[in-house]
């Protein structure tokens, strides 16, 4: 913990000269995870929007290590770089979570492992949109502790840029960017390969990544296309049934086409969206024998939506319906198919010239196997000042169980067919403050959860077996600070702090595989410095410390140097020599390094 008394001193030093800077207003986004268009300042939810500058002062690699600079979500990975790694937010599961690109859905109908199976590669992201608490009557059942949207960039706008990168456990990377300059048409197109021979027996990895962005213009009207593809191949030791399964291996091929517009008239927007999601997974438990055990699991997603959102005089009105359609083939799971059809509506108010704002909706959802639900919803934002602004928000929301939870079997795992949905109600109220070159964000939530599905047990020679686990209520805590030590901006900050509280647990289980092992304390600092005009570092620091008392402290640090059209980059990890786990299998490496040199066309 001295790294966070000496950071806190430096802060402290430099508080009479921030506070003595004139106020400058972020730059203003539109917030697309919302079927509203509302500006970032005017959203009466808890939400952070991580720019490409951001990421650019950042110096990370991948957006794992990007989400796990913000406090309150926890991104527990099986191996580096994460090659397997799940995503959760404010103390909630991975399957509880909803990631998105570009409003395209990325859910898994067999299980959330697989969410981050296509995690876009830096060099395209626009921004990172992350909203905590419940975003059910925005996107559905799996948004349940909340939703994260990337944004990828104008292909207009693209570069072209080629990168290699080397670091420990013989990482070697590969990545190319063929950017408008070089593919016009306003077209970008990316490619990259990954390997390493690992940090630990049977932990080595091959990924490789295509993605084509275009932009189309067709009778005037505008269509973005995309289509994504990731291929990964690892050595999966201790990643899943037990420590002592030190031969598994696992392959994933993930994919996502789609197709979406944008369509102004006037006071009405039309949002039109079709697209297929793909994922492919192959499970073995002994690498070098296949026929002891595989499992191989292969789903499709099709879907289509069109949004509308109508400005008027008494504020502005969202309308929405999206259907699709998912099928499973799997020889553990074995062959399913689900319907979903979705319908919502929600009118944001604006009172008192604009100083109180109020959005009341519903999300209607109807499951081919699960029946029939309904998610309302209500924000409120109050404007202080000019600078300040109060809000709450109030959501109710549900999860159905994956195939996963339902009809999954091993030697160690035991889904349950009789598995009821989860649900849960959501509060969160909070204040942000924008003023003297920095936000502030500090909001308070409570989530009261019923029929918790998760994998547990009474005794430790039992199999795990999912089931509801009956209510559990999370409170807690935010706090974020970002801004700039100087109106140059060659000194930014940020400081976020998550406290999470569960109570009410009624269950007395004595096992646990993802629920009851929550973050309790996390608190993430960075600090990127401009050294000279072409020489920056880049510093990072996390605590985390679990309900079951596990805790621990990774220091990061980059060092970035600028050359004209070259870019040099040295990242070094887990600087502490910390030994730790991020599940309750998988030691994490101790200290590596990376070393990347990128050019741009």
């Amino acid at each position: 913990m001295k790294l966070f008394f000496l950071t806190f001193i430096f802060f402290s030093s430099v508080q009479s000269q921030i506070d003595s800077l004139n106020t400058k207003k972020l730059e203003e986004v539109v917030i697309q995870s919302s079927r509203i268009d509302i500006p970032f300042s005017e959203n009466s939810r808890n939400i952070k929007v991580i720019s490409r500058d951001d990421l650019i002062s950042m110096s990370v690699n991948n957006l794992i290590e990007t989400f796990q600079k913000i406090s309150g979500i926890d991104v527990r990975q099986r191996g580096v770089n994460g090659m397997q790694a799940d995503l959760y937010i404010r103390g909630g599961t991975f399957d509880q979570t909803l990631l998105l690109i570009d409003g395209f859905k990325l859910d898994d109908p067999q299980t959330g492992h697989h969410s981050l199976n296509l995690i876009i590669p830096i060099q395209l992201i626009e921004r990172v949109e992350v909203i905590k608490g419940s975003a059910a009557r925005v996107f559905g059942q799996n948004a349940f502790t909340g939703a994260i949207n990337i944004v990828t960039i104008d292909p207009a706008k693209s570069k072209s840029k080629i990168k290699f990168l080397k670091g420990s456990y013989n990482q070697n990377s590969f990545q190319v960017l063929l950017g408008n300059n070089v593919m016009k048409r306003n077209t970008f197109s990316y490619y990259s390969y990954k390997e390493s021979d690992g940090y630990r027996y049977n932990t080595d990895f091959t990924n490789k990544e295509f993605f084509l962005k275009k932009k189309i213009i067709y009778k005037k009207i505008p269509l973005n296309f995309i289509s994504y593809f990731s291929d990964r191949k690892f050595g999966a030791n201790g990643f899943y049934a037990s420590p002592s399964a030190t031969d598994q291996y696992e392959e994933t091929q993930g994919s996502l086409v789609g197709l979406n517009s944008i369509i102004n008239k006037k006071n009405l927007i039309i949002k039109p969206k079709v697209y297929w999601r793909r994922n492919q997974d192959k499970y073995i438990y002994i690498r070098s024998d296949p026929s002891v055990y595989r499992n191989l699991h292969l789903n499709n997603k099709i879907a289509t939506s069109l949004d509308f959102s109508l400005s008027s005089n008494i504020g502005i009105t969202g309308l929405g319906f999206e259907y699709s359609k998912i099928y499973l083939r799997s020889n553990n799971l074995g062959n399913r198919n689900r319907e979903i059809s979705n319908a919502f509506i929600e009118h944001l108010f604006y009172l008192f010239d604009s100083k109180i704002d109020i959005t009341i909706g519903g999300s209607y959802n109807n499951y081919s196997d699960f029946g029939k639900y309904f998610y309302p919803g209500v924000d409120l934002g109050i404007k202080l000042s000019n600078n300040i602004k109060f809000y709450s928000s109030f959501g109710s929301t549900f999860r159905i169980p994956t195939y996963t939870d339902l009809f999954y079997q091993d030697k160690t795992t035991i889904g349950n067919s009789t598995l009821s949905p989860e649900s849960a109600k959501n509060y969160e109220f909070g204040f942000r403050i924008n003023k003297n070159m920095r936000l502030y964000n500090i909001s308070f939530f409570k989530r009261n959860s019923e029929n918790l599905i998760d994998y547990v047990k009474d005794n430790a020679e039992d199999l795990w077996q999912a089931r509801n686990i009956s209510s559990l209520n999370t409170i807690g805590v935010e706090l974020d600070i970002s801004g700039s030590l100087s109106e140059s901006e060659k000194h930014k900050y940020n400081i976020g702090y998550t406290f999470i509280e569960n109570s009410k647990f009624n269950s007395l289980l004595s096992f646990s595989k993802y629920a009851i092992n929550s973050l309790k304390h996390h608190l993430s600092m960075n600090l990127n410095s401009y050294i000279s005009n072409s020489f920056k570092a880049n510093i990072s620091y996390r605590f985390l410390k679990r309900i079951n008392d596990d805790s621990y402290n990774i220091l990061d640090l980059s060092l970035i140097y600028n050359l004209s059209k070259w870019k040099f980059t040295l990242s070094s990890y887990n600087i502490l020599n910390q030994v730790y786990y991020e599940t309750n299998l998988v030691p994490m490496p101790k200290n590596n390094s990376s070393i990347s040199i990128e050019y741009i066309f």
